[in-house]
């Protein structure tokens, strides 16, 4: 089946799917996005989504496309058309096109793109030995709390994730602190069973899945600290994990070469994957 982009007002074959050459969004990664995942032909965590689009937008000072109605109504006909039962659907806004100048333009439209694909579950065999992670210099720009395209520094890392042979990369500030993955949140569990993750200011973007991932632990009595961890500390940490909208909970059982506890997945990262995937199920909107 011919998969179906929306593109400005328009549902087009992707081939034939296209934005303007002076498109701010391709010209100056000027413009901000958005990943849901689709669940039995609902959506995970909708309203949570919607809430940090705006406020990507708002921080850009780019105007929403439409109104939060009529976006739900395209983004429900987007997955219709792609026939996706379970798998994603990607929203991209930036501020339109215009003869190319760096001040923003007076007067033009956000463009809005979306597209919906199928995604497979994530392999039982990855949960059940967990993944590895390599630590990178966190290079990115000063404000990754907004969820803009621009992303190069974030696909260098993966790069060079996938190079090695590891799941992700981790990026590391100057202080030697983990913020967060390349498409990813960071956590870890220490000695005492207490669950760590940095807290949302603007060194990290506040994942969806990770404030669902918070309510499930606190909801479940389980210690939580929102605070730094260093490289170090995550090495030498009982258990690790990362999470995100497309995987959900995923134990890290190694990092660079060094293991996690035992080198497998340990109980809270394995309760916490079972409590998410209960809340995310039961939060499904259609």
């Amino acid at each position: 089946m011919s998969r179906i982009a929306y593109v400005n007002g328009r549902y087009l074959p992707h081939r034939a799917a296209c934005v303007h050459v002076e498109d701010r969004g391709f010209q100056f990664a000027d413009g901000a996005y958005e990943v849901i995942a689709v669940r039995g032909d609902g959506f995970v965590d909708e309203a949570l989504h919607f809430e940090r689009l705006h406020r990507s937008l708002g921080e850009l000072r780019i105007e929403p496309p439409m109104s939060d109605a009529a976006l739900r109504a395209v983004m429900r006909e987007t997955v219709r058309r792609n026939r996706v039962a379970d798998g994603i659907v990607y929203i991209q806004v930036t501020r339109g096109a215009a003869p190319r100048d760096f001040a923003f333009p007076p007067g033009a439209r956000p463009s809005l793109i979306m597209t919906a694909r199928a995604q497979r579950a994530l392999d039982p065999a990855i949960l059940e030995r967990g993944v590895r992670v390599i630590t990178v210099p966190d290079i990115r720009w000063a404000r990754p709390d907004i969820k803009s395209v621009a992303l190069l520094p974030n696909a260098l890392g993966k790069q060079r994730a996938r190079e090695t042979g590891a799941y992700e990369a981790w990026q590391v500030d100057r202080d030697g602190n983990v913020t967060e993955g390349t498409s990813s949140n960071a956590w870890i569990v220490t000695d005492s069973n207490t669950i760590v993750t940095r807290q949302a200011d603007h060194a990290i973007l506040n994942g969806v899945t990770r404030l669902g991932v918070l309510n499930a632990a606190r909801g479940s009595g389980l210690a939580v600290e929102e605070r730094p961890f260093s490289v170090a500390e995550a090495k030498a940490a009982r258990e690790a994990f990362l999470t995100s909208t497309t995987n959900f909970v995923v134990p890290v059982v190694r990092i660079d070469d060094a293991a996690v506890g035992e080198g497998t997945p340990g109980d809270i990262v394995r309760r916490l994957r079972a409590l998410y995937a209960d809340r995310a199920l039961k939060g499904v909107v259609r």
